[in-house]
């Protein structure tokens, strides 16, 4: 099997509104059933409307207490909060799991790759539905069944530098569960559960990066299309899975 990645170049800057898988598609050359699009956040947030401008923001008194801690914006720590359902530590940085479940540095909300001097970019609102949004359209637009994995590079907590991961999923799995098959050797495999859709983002970025303007990649060749699609949800360990809590 061979794995083909192809990074779709050229798209201008996005705004709220903006049709994002048509964009795509427009640039993307051929696009068949079972390929898999991996498409940056921030372009997903930015058609989405998923912006703040920091100077209509008011802080709390919590965001300045916070802010002055970590040596921030305290605006900035105040769209954070506004994003974020628990704290998990704040100490250098803001850890905190946000209203999607995903535990990650001051709540996806970032800086970087925005227009606007002032302005900050959010997570969308459900990665998930933002996945089928464009899985769907871009199906209206080609014909064609083709899986979308709407990824965010986060750090982890025990390797240096970040990594590109899925956020949201839509037609393809998010997670291939080998528990019970059979090993190389004959013995059942207990624990294997594989998160492809993460690899898949993984992958991606090496075509991405963070300064080279190419959002969305092509991944063809990926034969999981027999396995029912999954979510990003899947790939959020449940809080009684997770052990440092």
């Amino acid at each position: 099997m061979n794995l083909e990645l192809r990074g779709v170049e050229g798209l201008p800057e996005i705004h709220p509104g903006d049709d994002l898988a048509a964009l795509i598609v427009e640039r993307a050359g051929s696009l068949r059933s079972g390929d898999v699009l991996v498409v940056a956040q921030k372009v997903v947030s930015k058609a989405e409307g998923r912006i703040r401008t920091l100077s209509e923001v008011t802080p709390s008194e919590q965001a300045i207490t916070l802010a002055r801690k970590l040596d921030a914006d305290p605006r900035m720590v105040q769209v954070v909060l506004d994003e974020t359902t628990r704290i998990v530590r704040d100490d250098r940085v803001l850890i905190v799991e946000t209203r999607q479940g995903f535990v990650c540095a001051n709540a996806g909300v970032d800086r970087s790759n925005v227009d606007g001097a002032d302005d900050v970019c959010l997570l969308p609102l459900d990665c998930d539905v933002s996945a089928r949004t464009l899985h769907e359209r871009i199906e209206s637009l080609t014909g064609a069944r083709v899986g979308v994995v709407v990824s965010d590079t986060f750090g982890r907590a025990w390797r240096m530098g970040l990594v590109n991961v899925a956020l949201g999923v839509a037609g393809m799995p998010a997670v291939l569960d080998y528990r019970g098959r059979p090993d190389d050797f004959g013995m059942p495999l207990q624990a294997t559960v594989v998160a492809i859709a993460d690899e898949l983002a993984a992958a991606a970025e090496l075509l991405m990066g963070k300064t080279r303007r190419v959002p969305a990649v092509i991944a063809h060749g990926l034969d999981v299309f027999e396995v029912a699609p999954g979510t990003g949800q899947e790939l959020v360990r449940p809080s009684e899975l997770d052990l440092f809590r």
